[in-house]
């Protein structure tokens, strides 16, 4: 049996992602991740190989699919939360608009800040605003952590 995924180690390993630039699809420390790109690259560090191929994505498939794709492969990979008991270490997953599938990724640090990659910036850690908050729509734990 494997020792349990440590919090502390899932959030020095993203932390070690800030200030790596924004770009689309990419998920390389240093060069450039979006925002699944470092989840993906945190999950390499801690969990081991990523469970599947990246499908193709542009930036508003959200909007133009309808589908809850993003979630949908969360759920086949992290461990569901409730909302209310995110901790630290865990995957947050946004939606900008009530009607939208969630859309943007980001790592709990506290429980007032995030870490995350946007178009237009690089990896960084930022307060979890009301207007995040508001957003919300899955919060999910990396498989095994204890």
């Amino acid at each position: 049996m494997s020792a349990p995924l440590d919090r502390a180690a899932i959030l020095a390993e993203a932390r070690a992602w800030i200030g790596t630039p924004y770009l689309h699809r990419a998920s390389l420390k240093g060069h450039g991740a979006d925002c699944l790109g470092l989840v993906r690259g945190i999950w390499r560090a801690v969990v081991g190989p990523e469970p599947e191929a990246l499908p193709a994505y542009a930036p508003d498939w959200a909007e133009a699919g309808r589908r809850e794709t993003l979630a949908d492969t969360a759920l086949r990979h992290l461990v569901a939360v409730p909302l209310a008991e995110a901790q630290p270490g865990d995957v947050l997953l946004f939606r900008f608009r009530d009607h939208l599938p969630a859309k943007h990724a980001a790592l709990l640090s506290d429980a007032g800040r995030m870490i995350h990659a946007y178009d237009g910036a690089s990896v960084c850690e930022t307060a979890l605003t009301s207007w995040w908050r508001r957003r919300l729509a899955y919060v999910f734990a990396f498989p095994g952590v204890g």
